[in-house]
């Protein structure tokens, strides 16, 4: 615990680290704040019936676009400054999230909602693929697996607390358009702040080191498939990045599916399927206690990983996640879902950590934004697939034993798969440039 106080605080002391970490806890906070609107609009309202088969079409619609923007991010990241994509990314989301807002206040909802909360939500990755190419930029060194423990961890908990505020918010206002509007309103407000705070940084303090304008940059749409190719080759041919991004994939289809299935859950077992608001309620206590894994992943992490090797950690969380499984399988309570998400918060944050220090450790700068890129590819893509097999699988209410049964053997048969690949690659894999390094403590 020591160690790890010591290194947020030769973290915060880094200038360059400070403000990219603001910038990130102002824009997710505006993310769960945005976030809460949508899971209202969708999952918890009036006119939502909660089947299996809608929570998995929404989740589709919302994440399959994001295997298309994706490739396209990567190769832009790798071109585009990086904190110029933090500044007007930002922007974009605000006039997108004004329009959804103004739509739903005098049309309600209609087919243009889904397609601005489309484009609002790929905007959304495109930065946080951004937020992570950049980070090698202002962190070096051991510091840079502490960097990956706090960063992503605090902000999805600052996420959490944006999607509380919205939360409340909604609260003090009736059913109807101007309750959903509410916290769309202060999303915008935060998407602003956090573009603002992206001014404070140099325009090439995040990188990449070569610019291209005009029409090169015109010229690249055509090298995208063939970029994307080379980065998945590249990362593949290094094998532990590669070997890393396939077993997140992995964690992330099983994760999704226990996602929906707590969706469901919350709004038919552990609340009057009748009453939407203490659905939402109970969904929010979930992903509360899932939050508390979160926070526990970045203080373990940072201190127990070293000792074990990412990649026995990884192999730990896996382990973890089963057991998260296995407890749900056996008996469905409060008491058991609130420790199942604790457990599985846990096990999903802390094996991300190494496997985003992974990534950016093993990668050449050249090609980190590719790689990040595909990560997002991989994520939501895994997400997709775990919605529909939500669909086929899960029964209206969401819990069925031997689907959390099913899932625990997979995580085990992950974890021990991962383990003999990862013990058998190599732990030095070449030298890889970091890009530009760290500034020293001011």
């Amino acid at each position: 615990m020591g160690s790890v106080l010591a290194d947020l605080r030769a973290l915060l002391a880094l200038q360059g680290f400070r403000r990219l970490f603001t910038v990130r806890l102002v824009s997710q906070s505006g993310d769960g704040m945005f976030q809460v609107g949508l899971a209202t609009l969708f999952f918890f309202s009036a006119t939502s019936q909660g089947t299996a088969e809608e929570v998995a079409i929404a989740f589709a619609v919302l994440l399959a676009p994001f295997t298309i923007v994706g490739p396209f991010a990567g190769v832009f990241l790798d071109r585009w400054r990086r904190r110029q994509v933090l500044l007007w990314g930002n922007l974009t989301r605000v006039a997108l999230t004004a329009v959804i807002a103004v739509v739903m206040l005098t049309s309600g909802v209609g087919p243009w909602i889904y397609v601005l909360a489309l484009l609002t939500l790929s905007v959304n990755r495109f930065l946080l693929a951004a937020l992570s190419a950049a980070q090698p930029r202002v962190v070096d060194g051991p510091l840079l697996l502490t960097a990956n423990s706090l960063a992503p961890t605090l902000g999805a908990v600052a996420a959490g607390a944006g999607g509380l505020i919205g939360f409340v918010l909604g609260l003090g206002f009736e059913p109807g358009r101007v309750k959903d509007s509410a916290a769309l309103v202060c999303a915008a407000v935060a998407f602003a702040v956090a573009a603002g705070l992206a001014t404070r940084m140099d325009k090439d303090l995040l990188g990449p080191d070569r610019i291209v304008r005009g029409a090169e940059l015109r010229g690249e749409f055509a090298r995208t498939a063939q970029g994307l190719a080379d980065g998945a080759r590249y990362l593949w041919a290094r094998r532990t990045p590669g070997q890393a991004l396939t077993v997140m994939a992995t964690h992330r289809f099983v994760y999704g599916v226990t996602f929906i299935a707590s969706i469901l859950i919350s709004r038919n077992v552990l609340a009057d399927p009748a009453d939407t608001q203490a659905g939402l309620a109970a969904f929010g206590s979930v992903l509360a206690a899932s939050g508390l894994g979160f926070a526990f992943a970045v203080l373990l992490t940072p201190t127990l990983s070293p000792r074990t090797g990412p990649h026995l950690w990884i192999a730990i969380m896996l382990c973890l996640a089963a057991g998260s499984q296995v407890l749900l399988a056996a008996t469905l309570t409060w008491t058991t879902m609130l420790i199942g998400a604790v457990l599985l918060g846990l096990a999903a944050q802390g094996a991300k950590i190494a496997v985003d220090t992974i990534v950016q450790r093993d990668t050449d700068d050249a090609f980190r934004g590719r790689a990040f890129a595909l990560y997002d590819v991989l994520y939501n893509a895994a997400f997709v697939g775990a919605a529909a097999l939500a669909a086929l699988a899960l029964p209206d209410s969401g819990y069925s034993p031997g689907v959390f049964a099913g899932l625990a053997v997979v995580y085990v048969v992950a974890a021990v798969v991962y383990g003999r690949f990862a013990a058998r690659t190599p732990a030095d894999v070449g030298p890889v440039d970091r890009g530009r390094p760290a500034r020293p403590p001011a």
